[in-house]
């Protein structure tokens, strides 16, 4: 039997653990460590750098982790499979083999492009996301560092996965298998505990970067090295296999994972096993991410402290309109949140006070800069009583914008440069699939008897991992037991959500089902607005509303708060 192929995860986003690619390198055995440095935002922050700097447009972190890194996978053995290239995948393989070559390292290294498209006027990038072909070809052709640029973060793994195993295109199962075990790593430590509604139970001071035993078959164990901190267990591979995920059908550019089919067994301390996941042909299309700045935002925050909160509030709106109105200064959008953080009665002044948030945002920097922080100053000492912020405003700031867009995957070049030089071509797969929703699965059977109820948060006897798609939100609920289960997807409707949240009321939010995990996965339409980089809400990237969700009250059957396996929930 061919033995499984241990991938590690060493950065789940641009500015992770600096540490992280010597720990896994010297904390356990290793055949490929990954490392994801791209998301949407981080698109918009390279295509900003090299406007200053053509040369750049790459994670320049994983170049300073290569320093020390580039001789420990050498001596071991191990394969370096990154994202960090961003829009300039060659210039950072240029970079490495510069590294290399003072470092006396003697490395092969390649790279994937195809992904930068023309940029449509007023946007910054445009990049398609690629599959883990390109990866596959560079490592059959002996890299041992591979560098790409846009690629889904899965394609880290079912890249590597196919090289070793020799999964073709129509491989739908083991392809499919190697996407849910990428979709646990790619975020890094939030496989690990990280992120963790049921945090209490565990240590989780320093948790260390989750490692995927990939078998032939597609199947895998999640796991992490030996004596590093945190956990492995089915709560923490189910939060993350919710995370920024919708329906049943998870798609990419090698295939459609099924994510109704995968099934979890603990298969030991600190080991999660993955089985049964089954594959469909991709879509015909790949998704396109393009960034662009969206204008100029500014952002005043207001202490008001002790008595007459809410009146204090309205005064200092007032008074804010009339100075704009007196000014000309109209910014396109003037939003005020105030956030009642006041005690009565507060034995501190920070307790005793609340927060009163302005943000504003206009085409012009000088209406929501100047004009802005002079009219927030002004008011100064003839406002409210206390008068005070948190922070001197600003002269306002440029925010992006997000868009998602689809093309047909065979007006995508895709292209492996080699160790040697030459340039692969790789086609897409010849058979497709129209992405479609499947048809949602029965109910369970509901309790025969819940008997009586009491006002208890939902956490305590369910988890949730909430995350931003663009302007959209998920929020994935699991049960920790199968009554719970029973109970939650009956009780925890799209109604109940809008009840439960009600930022979320007037959006459309659908749910999904997914009964092998005790899960449901809402999708929030239009939360965030125009996504992280425009900072829409107080939360820009929703990470906190399965949170916020878990800790809302609902009558809960009292035998299920007496028998859930979560630990208390402490309001």
């Amino acid at each position: 039997m061919t033995a499984p192929l241990r991938i590690g995860n060493a950065s789940g986003f641009y500015g992770d653990r600096f540490d992280a690619m010597r720990e896994m390198l010297t904390g356990g055995p290793l055949d490929v460590l990954t490392g994801d440095y791209l998301a949407e935002l981080t698109m918009l922050i390279l295509g900003r750098s090299r406007l200053k700097d053509p040369t750049r447009g790459y994670a320049t972190t994983f170049l300073r982790q290569l320093e020390e890194g580039l001789g420990l996978a050498h001596e071991r053995g191990v394969k370096i499979v990154a994202n960090a290239g961003g829009l300039n995948p060659a210039g950072l393989a240029d970079a490495v083999r510069e590294l290399a070559e003072k470092a006396g390292v003697p490395v092969r290294v390649a790279h994937v492009e195809g992904d930068s498209l023309p940029v449509p006027e007023g946007f910054l990038t445009a990049n398609a996301y690629l599959g883990g072909a390109g990866i596959a070809a560079c490592l059959d052709a002996g890299a041992d560092i591979v560098v790409t640029g846009r690629v889904t973060d899965a394609a880290l793994v079912t890249g590597p996965a196919a090289a070793r195993f020799g999964w073709g295109p129509g491989d739908l199962d083991a392809l499919a298998g190697a996407v849910v075990a990428g979709h646990v790593l790619e975020c890094g430590t939030q496989a690990t505990g990280g992120n963790y509604s049921f945090f209490r139970r565990h240590d989780l001071r320093r948790p260390g970067f989750p490692v995927a035993e990939i078998h032939a078959d597609g199947s895998s164990v999640i796991t992490k090295h030996d004596g590093t901190g945190g956990v492995v267990d089915l709560g923490t591979v189910t939060a993350q296999l919710l995370y920024e995920t919708g329906g049943a059908r998870y798609a990419g550019p090698d295939v459609t994972a099924r994510l109704d089919t995968v099934r979890l067994t603990q298969d030991g301390p600190d080991r999660v096993r993955i089985s049964g996941v089954r594959g469909e042909a991709p879509p015909p299309t790949l998704k396109v991410g393009l960034n662009r700045l969206g204008g100029w935002r500014n952002e005043v925050v207001f202490v008001l402290t002790g008595l007459d909160i809410e009146a204090k509030a309205q005064l200092v709106r007032e008074q804010f309109a009339d100075t704009l109105t007196r000014s000309g200064a109209e910014p396109d959008e003037v939003r005020w949140e105030l956030s009642r953080t006041d005690r009565a009665d507060a034995a501190t002044e920070e307790t005793a006070s609340a927060l009163l948030r302005l943000v504003v945002r206009g085409r012009d920097q000088e209406t929501v800069g100047r004009a802005v922080s002079g009219a927030a100053i002004e008011l100064a000492l003839g406002s409210y009583p206390g008068f005070h912020v948190t922070a001197p405003p600003g002269k306002g700031a440029p925010y992006g914008v997000f868009e998602a867009r689809y093309i047909p995957a065979d007006e995508v070049p895709h292209i492996a440069v080699l160790p040697d030089g030459r340039r692969e071509s790789l086609a897409p797969p010849a058979t497709t699939q129209p992405l479609r929703d499947v048809e949602q699965p029965p109910l369970p059977a509901p309790l025969p008897d819940p008997g009586p109820t009491r006002p208890a948060p939902l956490g305590r006897i369910a988890g949730a991992r909430s995350g931003d798609k663009g302007g959209d939100a998920n929020v994935g609920v699991w049960a920790v037991d199968d009554d719970a289960w029973r109970w939650l997807a009956h009780e925890l409707t799209v109604e109940r959500f809008w009840e439960l949240l009600p930022e979320t009321a007037g959006l459309t939010v659908v749910r999904h089902l997914l009964p092998n995990l005790r899960a449901l996965n809402f999708i929030v339409h239009g939360l965030l607005g125009e996504g992280v980089a425009a900072q829409h809400r107080f939360d820009p990237q929703a990470k906190a509303v399965g949170e916020w969700l878990r800790s809302r009250h609902l009558p809960i059957p009292v035998s299920l708060l007496e028998t859930a396996h979560a630990p208390e929930a402490h309001a």
